[in-house]
């Protein structure tokens, strides 16, 4: 049978790779995101769009009784919306604070709460949660991401473990410097929130080592992370965590590896040697 999949955050980067891979694999794709127009391209080839903002409710259950009504099934749930606003936590509005919460960590688990019980009903079904190597470590400037991914992390783990009875596998993708348009919109966030307060100085340098790993020669495509996801919803018996894209198996083990104040203390170094 053909298998239905959904992927958020289909409008650019990861999301639209993985839409036009699953496309080639015959799979039907459905591809949510506010801006439908960035998605003409994709819908062209076949993907059917899905008009969704994973902070409103209402467009999250729209989107999956449209699937359901339409397919009756869904297979795999790429929860792939993600959204990253940097700033010393001293600088950043809560509600800054609240709205990436609730994008990389409330959205995703209401689309979680919305597929479960079909997936249930098959007794099969597949959730990739796209997480970030900094749901492992954290940096400077990066508290409200860095906690919003941690938490996806934690969750994956539990709900992995409630599921398995059904069927159903939960896994995580761990994707290290993308060239993706996410990359800008953080550093430029950054700098606005934190680059004229006291922070500035390790600020300017902060971006700059964020401009040098997302650009550089480091940095992987996004269509690497989709193959990562492809894996992931085809394996027989997928691993828990795929961490994928540059420096993210080296991050992994660093962070493993070193202590906490060891690892400040490298994060830290690598930030303070560039030149601004």
């Amino acid at each position: 049978m053909t298998k239905t999949i959904l992927i958020t955050g289909a409008s650019s980067g990861i999301g639209k790779e993985t839409a036009r891979l699953f496309l080639q694999k015959g799979y039907v794709v459905y591809g949510a995101a506010r801006r439908l127009e960035k998605m003409k391209d994709i819908k062209a080839l076949g993907v059917r769009l899905l008009k969704m903002d994973v902070t409103d409710d209402a467009s999250i259950v729209a989107g999956i009784d449209q699937i359901i009504s339409t397919e009756g099934q869904i297979d795999v749930l790429v929860n792939n919306a993600g959204y990253g606003s940097y700033g010393a936590l001293e600088d950043v509005p809560l509600n800054e604070a609240r709205y990436q919460f609730e994008v990389n960590l409330f959205g995703l688990a209401r689309l979680c709460q919305l597929v479960i019980p079909h997936m249930r009903q098959q007794k099969a079904g597949r959730i990739i949660n796209i997480s970030s190597i900094g749901g492992e470590a954290g940096e400077p400037h990066g508290s409200w991401y860095h906690a919003a991914k941690f938490a996806v992390e934690g969750l994956s783990d539990s709900i992995r473990m409630e599921l398995k009875q059904f069927g159903i596998k939960v896994v995580v993708i761990q994707p290290g410097a993308i060239k993706t348009e996410w990359n800008t919109i953080a550093r430029e966030n950054l700098l606005k929130v934190s680059g004229h307060t006291v922070y500035g100085e390790l600020v300017r340098q902060h971006t700059h080592f964020l401009k040098s790993a997302d650009e550089g020669s480091m940095a992987s495509e996004p269509i690497v992370i989709a193959k990562a996801i492809a894996k992931a919803a085809e394996t027989n018996n997928p691993r828990t965590r795929y961490a994928v894209g540059g420096g993210a198996k080296i991050a992994k083990i660093m962070r493993r590896i070193l202590s906490d104040k060891a690892h400040d203390k490298m994060m830290l170094g690598l930030i303070k040697r560039q030149k601004v």
